[in-house]
Protein backbone atom coordinates (compact mmCIF):
# COMPACT_ATOMS: atom_id res chain seq x y z
CA UNK A 1 0.00 0.00 0.00
CA UNK A 2 1.31 3.41 -0.93
CA UNK A 3 1.65 6.16 1.68
CA UNK A 4 2.40 9.56 0.19
CA UNK A 5 3.83 12.37 2.29
CA UNK A 6 3.91 16.00 1.24
CA UNK A 7 6.43 18.15 3.08
CA UNK A 8 8.67 21.19 2.91
CA UNK A 9 12.21 20.57 4.13
CA UNK A 10 12.15 24.02 5.79
CA UNK A 11 9.02 23.14 7.78
CA UNK A 12 9.83 22.20 11.42
CA UNK A 13 6.53 20.33 11.78
CA UNK A 14 7.44 18.15 8.79
CA UNK A 15 10.64 16.81 10.37
CA UNK A 16 8.72 16.15 13.58
CA UNK A 17 5.95 14.53 11.53
CA UNK A 18 8.52 12.30 9.82
CA UNK A 19 9.74 10.99 13.15
CA UNK A 20 6.20 10.39 14.41
CA UNK A 21 5.33 8.55 11.20
CA UNK A 22 8.44 6.39 11.58
CA UNK A 23 7.44 5.58 15.16
CA UNK A 24 3.99 4.53 13.97
CA UNK A 25 5.40 2.46 11.12
CA UNK A 26 7.75 0.66 13.52
CA UNK A 27 4.69 -0.57 15.44
CA UNK A 28 2.75 -1.51 12.30
CA UNK A 29 2.82 -5.32 11.82
CA UNK A 30 2.52 -5.13 8.01
CA UNK A 31 5.18 -2.48 7.39
CA UNK A 32 6.85 -4.61 4.73
CA UNK A 33 3.79 -3.99 2.55
CA UNK A 34 4.07 -0.19 2.81
CA UNK A 35 5.60 1.91 0.03
CA UNK A 36 6.50 5.46 1.12
CA UNK A 37 6.63 8.25 -1.45
CA UNK A 38 7.79 11.78 -0.60
CA UNK A 39 6.26 14.74 -2.43
CA UNK A 40 7.28 18.37 -2.66
CA UNK A 41 5.34 21.23 -1.10
CA UNK A 42 6.69 24.74 -0.68
CA UNK A 43 5.02 26.73 2.06
CA UNK A 44 6.38 29.95 0.56
CA UNK A 45 7.33 29.45 -3.10
CA UNK A 46 8.22 33.15 -3.51
CA UNK A 47 10.58 33.30 -0.55
CA UNK A 48 13.78 35.22 -1.24
CA UNK A 49 17.07 34.59 0.50
CA UNK A 50 17.48 36.85 3.51
CA UNK A 51 20.98 36.31 4.86
CA UNK A 52 20.74 39.31 7.18
CA UNK A 53 17.61 38.09 8.99
CA UNK A 54 17.35 35.39 11.64
CA UNK A 55 14.51 32.86 11.66
CA UNK A 56 12.85 34.32 14.75
CA UNK A 57 12.52 37.74 13.14
CA UNK A 58 11.42 36.30 9.81
CA UNK A 59 8.56 34.27 11.35
CA UNK A 60 7.55 37.18 13.60
CA UNK A 61 7.19 39.47 10.58
CA UNK A 62 5.42 36.76 8.58
CA UNK A 63 2.84 36.23 11.34
CA UNK A 64 2.56 39.87 12.39
CA UNK A 65 3.89 39.07 15.86
CA UNK A 66 6.78 40.17 18.06
CA UNK A 67 10.20 38.55 17.99
CA UNK A 68 9.69 37.51 21.62
CA UNK A 69 6.55 35.62 20.60
CA UNK A 70 8.47 33.91 17.83
CA UNK A 71 11.28 32.85 20.18
CA UNK A 72 8.78 31.24 22.58
CA UNK A 73 7.02 29.38 19.77
CA UNK A 74 10.31 28.02 18.49
CA UNK A 75 11.45 27.05 21.99
CA UNK A 76 8.34 24.86 22.19
CA UNK A 77 9.25 23.25 18.87
CA UNK A 78 12.80 22.62 20.13
CA UNK A 79 11.38 20.78 23.15
CA UNK A 80 9.07 18.66 20.99
CA UNK A 81 11.87 17.88 18.56
CA UNK A 82 14.21 16.91 21.39
CA UNK A 83 11.67 14.39 22.72
CA UNK A 84 11.91 12.68 19.32
CA UNK A 85 15.69 12.68 19.18
CA UNK A 86 15.98 15.74 16.93
CA UNK A 87 18.33 18.65 17.54
CA UNK A 88 16.69 21.86 16.31
CA UNK A 89 19.04 24.86 16.10
CA UNK A 90 16.83 27.70 14.96
CA UNK A 91 19.58 30.16 15.85
CA UNK A 92 21.58 28.73 12.93
CA UNK A 93 18.74 28.40 10.38
CA UNK A 94 19.16 30.36 7.15
CA UNK A 95 16.23 32.02 5.37
CA UNK A 96 16.29 30.94 1.74
CA UNK A 97 14.26 29.24 -1.00
CA UNK A 98 14.01 25.44 -1.09
CA UNK A 99 12.92 25.03 -4.73
CA UNK A 100 16.18 23.52 -6.03
CA UNK A 101 16.31 21.17 -3.05
CA UNK A 102 12.81 19.99 -3.95
CA UNK A 103 13.91 19.39 -7.54
CA UNK A 104 16.57 17.07 -6.18
CA UNK A 105 13.97 15.25 -4.11
CA UNK A 106 12.14 14.58 -7.37
CA UNK A 107 15.34 13.05 -8.78
CA UNK A 108 15.81 11.03 -5.60
CA UNK A 109 12.28 9.65 -5.89
CA UNK A 110 13.15 8.19 -9.27
CA UNK A 111 16.18 6.54 -7.66
CA UNK A 112 14.36 5.23 -4.60
CA UNK A 113 16.29 7.63 -2.36
CA UNK A 114 13.64 10.26 -1.59
CA UNK A 115 13.36 9.22 2.05
CA UNK A 116 17.13 9.34 2.51
CA UNK A 117 17.42 12.76 0.89
CA UNK A 118 14.50 14.19 2.87
CA UNK A 119 16.25 13.07 6.06
CA UNK A 120 19.59 14.57 5.02
CA UNK A 121 18.04 17.88 4.00
CA UNK A 122 16.01 18.11 7.22
CA UNK A 123 19.07 17.54 9.39
CA UNK A 124 21.18 19.94 7.36
CA UNK A 125 18.62 22.72 7.63
CA UNK A 126 17.41 22.34 11.20
CA UNK A 127 20.55 21.11 12.94
CA UNK A 128 23.52 22.24 10.86
CA UNK A 129 22.51 25.68 9.61
CA UNK A 130 22.99 24.72 5.96
CA UNK A 131 22.00 27.14 3.22
CA UNK A 132 19.55 24.82 1.52
CA UNK A 133 19.59 26.80 -1.75
CA UNK A 134 23.36 26.76 -2.23
CA UNK A 135 24.27 24.40 -5.06
CA UNK A 136 27.60 23.31 -3.61
CA UNK A 137 25.84 22.42 -0.37
CA UNK A 138 23.01 20.65 -2.17
CA UNK A 139 25.48 18.59 -4.21
CA UNK A 140 27.31 17.49 -1.07
CA UNK A 141 24.13 16.58 0.79
CA UNK A 142 22.68 14.72 -2.21
CA UNK A 143 25.85 12.67 -2.61
CA UNK A 144 25.78 11.85 1.11
CA UNK A 145 22.23 10.56 0.62
CA UNK A 146 23.40 8.26 -2.17
CA UNK A 147 22.72 10.19 -5.37
CA UNK A 148 25.28 10.26 -8.18
CA UNK A 149 27.26 13.46 -8.59
CA UNK A 150 26.76 13.78 -12.35
CA UNK A 151 22.97 13.40 -12.06
CA UNK A 152 22.76 15.99 -9.30
CA UNK A 153 24.91 18.43 -11.25
CA UNK A 154 22.70 17.99 -14.31
CA UNK A 155 19.58 18.84 -12.31
CA UNK A 156 21.14 21.88 -10.63
CA UNK A 157 22.55 23.20 -13.93
CA UNK A 158 19.12 23.48 -15.53
CA UNK A 159 15.41 23.29 -14.82
CA UNK A 160 14.89 19.53 -14.61
CA UNK A 161 11.98 18.49 -12.36
CA UNK A 162 10.79 22.09 -11.89
CA UNK A 163 7.38 21.23 -13.31
CA UNK A 164 7.21 18.13 -11.10
CA UNK A 165 7.68 20.23 -7.97
CA UNK A 166 4.84 22.50 -9.03
CA UNK A 167 2.62 19.54 -9.93
CA UNK A 168 3.23 18.03 -6.50
CA UNK A 169 1.97 21.20 -4.86
CA UNK A 170 -1.09 21.28 -7.11
CA UNK A 171 -1.85 17.62 -6.36
CA UNK A 172 -1.71 18.29 -2.63
CA UNK A 173 -4.21 21.13 -2.97
CA UNK A 174 -6.58 18.92 -4.96
CA UNK A 175 -6.37 16.30 -2.21
CA UNK A 176 -7.28 18.94 0.38
CA UNK A 177 -3.92 19.96 1.82
CA UNK A 178 -3.73 23.42 3.35
CA UNK A 179 -0.30 22.88 4.82
CA UNK A 180 2.26 20.22 5.60
CA UNK A 181 3.05 17.57 6.62
CA UNK A 182 0.19 15.97 4.74
CA UNK A 183 -0.20 12.19 4.67
CA UNK A 184 -2.26 10.30 2.08
CA UNK A 185 -2.93 6.61 2.55
CA UNK A 186 -3.77 4.69 -0.63
CA UNK A 187 -5.27 7.91 -2.08
CA UNK A 188 -8.33 7.30 0.12
CA UNK A 189 -7.52 8.50 3.63
CA UNK A 190 -5.70 11.73 4.51
CA UNK A 191 -4.09 13.04 7.67
CA UNK A 192 -2.95 16.63 8.12
CA UNK A 193 -0.24 17.89 10.46
CA UNK A 194 2.36 16.28 12.69
CA UNK A 195 -0.12 14.02 14.44
CA UNK A 196 0.86 11.76 17.33
CA UNK A 197 2.22 8.36 16.31
CA UNK A 198 -0.85 6.65 17.79
CA UNK A 199 -3.10 8.64 15.46
CA UNK A 200 -0.90 7.83 12.47
CA UNK A 201 -0.84 4.16 13.42
CA UNK A 202 -4.64 4.07 13.56
CA UNK A 203 -4.80 5.66 10.10
CA UNK A 204 -2.28 3.14 8.78
CA UNK A 205 -4.27 0.21 10.15
CA UNK A 206 -7.57 1.52 8.81
CA UNK A 207 -6.20 2.24 5.33
CA UNK A 208 -4.35 -1.06 5.18
CA UNK A 209 -7.43 -3.07 6.16
CA UNK A 210 -9.34 -1.42 3.33
CA UNK A 211 -6.45 -1.89 0.88
CA UNK A 212 -6.02 -5.53 1.85
CA UNK A 213 -9.74 -6.26 1.49
CA UNK A 214 -9.80 -4.56 -1.90
CA UNK A 215 -6.84 -6.57 -3.19
CA UNK A 216 -8.20 -9.81 -1.83
CA UNK A 217 -11.42 -9.18 -3.74
CA UNK A 218 -9.47 -8.48 -6.95
CA UNK A 219 -7.53 -11.72 -6.65
CA UNK A 220 -10.67 -13.74 -5.89
CA UNK A 221 -12.31 -12.42 -9.07
CA UNK A 222 -9.40 -13.39 -11.30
Amino acid sequence: MKVEIWSDIMCPHCYIGKRKFEAALAQFPNKEHIEIVWHSFQLNPNLKSQADKDLYTYVAELKGQTREWSVKVHESLVTTAKSLGLDYRFDKAKITNSFDAHRLIQLARHRGLDGALEERFFKAYFSEGAVISDHVTLLRLAEEAGLKKNEVEEVLAGTLYAKDVIKDGEAASILGARGVPFFVFDRKLTLAGAQESTVILTALESAFDSWQASHAMKFSNQ
